[in-house]
């Protein structure tokens, strides 16, 4: 019991951790939908299985998949900074390719790693991945405090602004988008590792469950710094799929059920914030108010300004 609600589901959160800090570097640092992630973490998956079956270093074959991600990327950054193509379409136009490209990589829709060796063999999972979880989340800290980092967070503040500074801005986005997905890509190759397999479908509703790890970390464990904000994205992560562990056990519900519980935890994410925002509102100007009955019900004055 222990196992499956907290054990196995902390596993997953870790290993979908790098990934919901991809899709963190785009939909909040950038604020760019980039929707690139579906298809880049079917790249990583697929480069780090087609390596490892053709003999290849585990640790090489995930350092490929980081780089086939970032190249994805940069595909997609070019569309929207070069080719002037609306964010939101440009992700959508290079998910579409990266389904004919991952065929092409994998040679087939579907790639046993059974019998490989992985970056897992021999290793338990919880022994190996918050290690590396946390050198990526540090690593990523100490990048965004740079010159290059606060230009990155800098143009997803306020592009019009940086470019007044004489900054590039088109450089800094296909920076982060690549960065973006070479996490996604990375996290894909993970998971094809310890799933035992890669699949040319196992990428679809990705960027639904990276954003909801990026809202449930914000909005349980806050993010008023960097720091703080990719931490709360990794414990968000975790969080999810204990969320869904604990809702998979109600019997009404079936493993068929997934995505639509996704989709409710995103929902049930994104609208309680402003409930609760909206219920202080509510309760500070009810305060107010008994504040003034109060004030002007005290004891009526005199001309002279005594108190009748």
């Amino acid at each position: 019991m222990l196992d499956s609600l907290l054990w196995g589901p902390t596993e997953l959160g870790l290993m979908y951790a790098l990934m919901a800090l991809g899709v963190y570097i785009t939909f909040r640092i950038l604020d760019f939908p980039d929707l690139t992630v579906d298809g880049s973490f079917t790249t990583g998956a697929g480069i780090a299985a087609y390596m490892i079956t053709h003999g290849s270093s585990p640790w090489v074959a995930s350092i490929a998949a980081f780089a086939g991600g970032m190249a994805a990327g940069a595909c997609t950054g070019l569309l929207h900074t070069k080719g002037k193509i609306n964010g939101l379409l440009s992700g959508i136009l290079m998910m579409i390719a990266l389904y004919s490209i991952n065929l092409r990589i994998m040679g087939r829709p579907n790639i046993s790693l059974i019998k490989e060796e992985t970056i897992f063999t021999g290793v338990a999972v919880l022994a190996i991945m918050p290690v590396i979880v946390i050198a990526i989340k540090v690593l990523l800290d100490v990048y965004l405090h740079t010159d290059q980092g606060l230009s990155l967070r800098a143009t997803g503040d306020n592009a019009r602004m940086i470019r007044s500074f004489g900054a590039n801005t088109d450089i800094t986005k296909i920076i982060g988008i690549s960065l973006s997905n070479g996490l996604v890509a990375l996290s894909g190759a993970l998971i094809a590792q310890q799933s035992g397999f890669a699949d040319i479908s196992m990428g679809i509703g990705m960027i639904v469950i990276g954003l909801a790890s990026v809202i449930i970390g914000e909005a349980v464990f806050g993010a008023k710094s960097v720091i703080r904000a990719t931490l709360a994205v990794v414990l968000g992560s975790i969080l999810y799929r204990v969320i869904v562990a604990i809702a998979l056990r109600i019997e009404w519900l079936d493993t068929s059920d997934l995505k639509l519980i996704t989709a409710l935890i995103v929902i049930i994410a994104l609208v309680f914030p402003s409930v609760r925002k909206h219920m202080k509102q509510k309760a500070n100007a009810r305060k107010r108010s008994a504040q003034l009955l109060s004030q002007s019900s005290g004891p009526a004055l005199t001309k002279g300004g005594a108190p009748q």
